[in-house]
């Protein structure tokens, strides 16, 4: 009966079932996900300020401290999603580890179509670095096969930071841990635009060193505290996109990454770029092409159907579905 009126039969909630054996989420099942999603955004963000010192953000000492407690915050945060599943009683037929996003089937597929997409999506980016870049392309591939290079960059605490610790760690909590617990109560479609928004509040606290250090007016503070709110909201949407079709961590972690190295794209340059006709158009193609293979990157078929997360809705969404 479950399987014709397309619910999904392997969750299962204890006590939970109508006479039909279809599904219903337990009553507080919503209170309890957005309660538990909000207190494991607070305690990332606050384990960035059990160290107390004067110095900024990016000084390597700061930032080796920061390392500690969000590791540490990082790898309890699977409890979280474990104490929260024992109390609301959802169970599935995958395991903890498989809901967050770690598992092997599909791996490879994981691994390069999200990141191939991304890249497409920044193609006008690309194509203005690669026009300004004074180094042939064979100076390019000598400079990343050399061990040196790689040395330096790993000795470097805010490449690590930017390029490793934070993408790891943040894609972790706020995509591997809050949307299995997001997903039985809002549905795969909401939980994506749900989840940003822990992940864009959580940003917030950069205004508290903005503000300490007066780096800038208020009304400017508060302008780019909003305006990061904004693309880190829309980045969070994009990357739970494609942990719900995916069904794989290592595709946000490489996307996030690859963003943080690209940064916002500088449209105000591209126009004033001496070949802008090519850059702008490298532009609009980019992002035409990005939303012409959105889905067919995304698409399940190649990462093991259906995606474990995709199993903690008591309906198919078209988001789970080849």
């Amino acid at each position: 009966m479950a399987e014709e009126e397309g619910l999904s039969p392997t969750l299962l909630t204890e006590g939970m079932r109508h006479s039909d054996g279809g599904f219903v989420a337990p009553d507080g099942l919503c209170w309890v996900s957005v309660l538990s999603c909000l207190l494991l955004a607070c305690s990332y963000v606050g384990s960035l300020y059990v160290w107390r010192s004067d110095l900024p953000r990016d000084h390597p000492i700061v930032i080796k401290r920061r390392f500690t407690s969000v590791l540490i915050v990082s790898g309890l945060s699977p409890l979280f999603v474990l104490a929260w599943r024992e109390f609301t009683g959802v169970r599935t037929d995958s395991s903890l580890f498989a809901l967050m996003g770690i598992r092997f089937e599909g791996l490879i597929p994981a691994i390069i179509l999200p990141l191939v997409l991304t890249m497409v999506l920044f193609l006008g980016p690309l194509m203005q670095l690669a026009m300004d870049c004074p180094w042939s392309f064979m100076d390019g591939i000598r400079v990343a096969i050399d061990p040196c290079f790689w040395t330096l960059c790993f000795n470097d605490m805010r490449w690590l930071r930017n390029q490793v610790v934070a993408p790891w760690t943040e894609e972790l909590v706020f995509r591997a841990c809050m949307l299995p617990m997001l997903v039985p109560c809002a549905g795969p479609s909401v939980a994506i635009f749900t989840c940003p928004l822990f992940f864009g509040v959580a940003h917030f606290h950069h205004v508290i060193e903005l503000l300490r250090f007066r780096q800038g007016t208020l009304s400017g503070i508060f302008l780019s505290a909003g305006f990061q709110f904004s693309y880190t909201a829309v980045f969070g949407a994009y990357t739970a996109f494609i942990f719900i079709r995916t069904g794989h961590l290592i595709g946000p972690v490489l996307c996030h990454s690859f963003c943080n190295y690209m940064g916002f794209p500088a449209v105000s340059t591209a126009l004033e770029h001496p070949q802008r006709i090519i850059v702008l158009s490298s532009y609009l193609l980019g992002v035409l092409l990005f939303f012409f293979f959105l889905f067919p990157f995304t698409d399940p078929f190649y990462y093991g159907l259906p995606t474990p997360v995709c199993t903690l809705t008591s309906y198919t969404s078209s988001l789970c579905l080849s």
